[in-house]
């Protein structure tokens, strides 16, 4: 009958017998003749001569450069010598040299020592032994540890290193990812994932295929590999990704695109082919890869070197996977990016993700639904209105709307209130979008006039053009870099014509304009319009192609792998065509803005002293000053805020 296996015996863990040598080598080396820590103070040869003739000194040990010096009992009993000399781990204070000194010249030396030794006050002096075992071991030491370092290293690749298999932690080619299953506490469902209701429908199939397969593959379907969701950041997509693994009730396994990249050669395939055997193994799962275009870029783009060997072969490595499975492996790849543009073809291809599911920014019905979302966690008026807020909002994306509500929040309670009222999210709204109010900011009264006038000049402009977005206030208050803004809430357009992009242009040349007609001079404060409308006009040209001498082209690669990576994709002459098109363009709307604040002088000057005396002023006060838009007569505010809503 075999002996039965003792489970309960000790591990032998080689480490300890590693540092045992490393010990030992260093007591040695610091107790011995040799070491350094056993070396007294040194000292002048003068201060050396001086202990001699008192008598002081009981044993001396030299060599051709140095000598170590040993004091007598009594002299070891003195103040000055017990402070400069303490006893070490290993010997007591007598034990070692107290002091050493640098030797000049060794025969003259000697002669001195063998005249104090004649004169009694010298018992002993000796050349010092040419074999001395702990400095060898201290030089022996770098060379034992350099294949001990090196050995401990390679256990913890290679996932060894010691009892309970703790190194596998800290193993190199093992995957990073995070695995999420329903013992997990993850608790994000998609009632948590507010809007998005066609990304979310999509989502929720992939769930579906995994729970219940056989509904769609008894007909003969085939259950997607991947599901690439794209859109701008803050959107939701990682969130989708968290309510999938909330709802799938299947191991959900969760990591970055950089995770994959590593310093060492081969180490970015080998957590590829790790992360898809983990996922095999615990079938039907989820693999989610965040940020995928950490590894998902290009092959050979964009290097001016050569490419990315080791990004490249990860990538590779991903593609083998994805395009290996069998189809009954019931293994659903989930990626997020924002770059979709920069992936590599063979990556998007049918077979590896199936399906691209776009992840666009909220509309207005959507961003009331997340305001509904977060508000519950919030202690808010009564009569908040939610419908309001989330058309102050346009533009906003989820991450957004979340900031919004905590810095609203934040805003309450730095006023001392209990609940969180409308200002409060306006403030919000303000600090956000044009950054932290500084009204101690040092500005003269004829700065503090020709800003008004600038800001003036946006209000006017756009009031009195059809297209141009609705104005909301305007404020010389100084907010982050500016020192004053126009804030707009501008419709929410599918497709936006020219004369609607012309009324902008004009409305943003308006400050720049609006000096001009009441200083005849203009200022650096309209660097922001101008970065704003040569950008809407390039757009224009080379865009849109909403020109007339151009025509019908555009020179936009929406694929972002254009051809023409080092140079422009037209001649010089349609270049210069280009720039005096965009230059036609500013300059027609600046002039319009001109015209129509000359038309109007005394009004914007009105509105600009209001607007000194107020510092805030909003819609209300442009009707005082104005009236009425002639554009918004055919309806009533109340009618057109009905129609409004029935559009969307």
């Amino acid at each position: 009958m075999a002996n039965p296996v003792n489970n309960n015996k000790p591990r032998y863990n080689p480490w300890l017998l590693y540092a045992g040598i490393i010990f030992i080598i260093f007591a040695i080396s610091m107790t011995s003749n040799g070491g350094s820590f056993s070396d007294g103070k040194a000292i002048a040869l003068s201060k050396f001569y001086e202990l001699l003739d008192k008598g002081e000194v009981e044993k001396v040990v030299f060599n051709n450069s140095t000598a170590k010096i040993y004091l007598t009992e009594d002299a070891l009993k003195s103040t000055d010598h017990q402070k400069n000399n303490k006893p070490t781990l290993f010997s007591s204070m007598s034990d070692n040299p107290q002091y050493t000194v640098d030797i000049a010249n060794k025969d003259l030396f000697e002669t001195r020592l063998s005249q104090a030794n004649a004169e009694g006050k010298l018992k002993m002096f000796t050349p010092e032994k040419e074999s001395n075992w702990g400095g060898i071991l201290l030089s022996l030491l770098p060379i034992i540890l350099i294949p001990v370092v090196w050995i401990f290293l390679m256990r913890r690749m290679t996932g060894g290193g010691g009892a309970g298999g703790g190194g596998q932690i800290f193993s190199i080619g093992k995957s990073k990812a995070k695995l999420f299953d329903e013992k997990s506490d993850l608790r994000v469902t998609f009632n948590d994932v507010a809007g998005l209701e066609g990304a979310k429908e999509e989502i929720q199939e992939i769930v579906e295929f995994l729970k219940n397969p056989e509904k769609y593959t008894s007909i003969g379907g085939k259950i997607p590999k991947g599901a690439l969701l794209v859109g701008p950041p803050g959107t939701g997509k990682t969130l989708l990704a968290k309510a999938v693994a909330g709802e799938a009730k299947v191991p959900f396994f969760s990591l970055s695109g950089s995770d994959f990249v590593e310093m060492f050669v081969g180490v970015g395939a080998s957590r590829v082919r790790d992360l898809f055997k983990q996922a095999k193994e615990k079938s039907p799962a989820i693999i989610f890869i965040d940020e995928i275009d950490a590894i998902g870029r290009a092959r050979g783009k964009s290097n001016f070197s050569g490419s990315n060997d080791e990004r490249e072969n990860t990538l590779n490595q991903l593609l083998t996977e994805m395009d290996g499975f069998g189809t009954n492996t019931n293994v659903i790849v989930l990626a997020a990016t924002n770059r979709a543009e920069i992936l590599d073809k063979a990556l998007m291809r049918a077979g590896r993700f199936d399906r691209q599911i776009y992840v666009d920014l909220p509309d207005v019905n959507e961003r009331k639904q997340i305001f509904e979302v977060h508000l519950k966690k919030i202690k808010k008026v009564d009569d908040l209105d939610i419908d309001f807020l989330a058309k102050q909002t346009p533009g906003f994306s989820g991450a957004d709307i979340a900031n919004v509500c905590n810095e609203a929040a934040l805003t309450a309670a730095r006023k001392g209130k209990k609940e969180v009222d409308k200002q409060d999210f306006l403030d919000a709204v303000d600090r956000i979008v044009g950054g932290l109010e500084k009204k101690n900011k040092i500005i003269t009264p004829e700065e503090k006039y020709a800003i008004a006038i600038h800001e003036a000049g946006h209000a006017t402009v756009s009031w009195l053009t059809e297209h141009a977005a609705p104005l909301v206030k305007v404020t010389i208050v100084p907010r982050g870099m500016s020192l004053g803004a126009a804030w707009y809430l501008p419709e929410e357009r599918q497709i936006v014509r020219t004369e609607q992009m012309l009324d902008e242009m004009c409305a943003t040349m308006g400050g720049r304009a609006a000096e001009k007609v009441v200083f005849n001079k203009i200022s650096t404060g309209a660097l922001s319009d101008l970065e704003k409308v040569n950008k809407q006009a390039r757009a224009m040209v080379t865009v849109y192609g909403l020109n007339d001498n151009l025509g019908n082209i555009t020179y936009y690669d929406s694929s972002g792998q254009s051809e023409y990576n080092f140079s422009k994709p037209y001649s010089e002459e349609t270049a210069k065509l280009i720039d005096k098109e965009i230059s036609g363009l500013i300059e027609g709307q600046y002039e319009r803005a001109i015209n129509i604040l000359t038309e109007n002088k005394d009004k914007l000057i009105q509105l600009a002293d209001l607007l000194c005396e107020k510092e805030v002023i909003f819609r209300e006060d442009l009707e005082d000053v104005f009236g009425k838009r002639s554009f918004d007569k055919e309806q009533t505010v109340e009618e057109k805020t009905e129609n409004d809503t029935e559009v969307v």
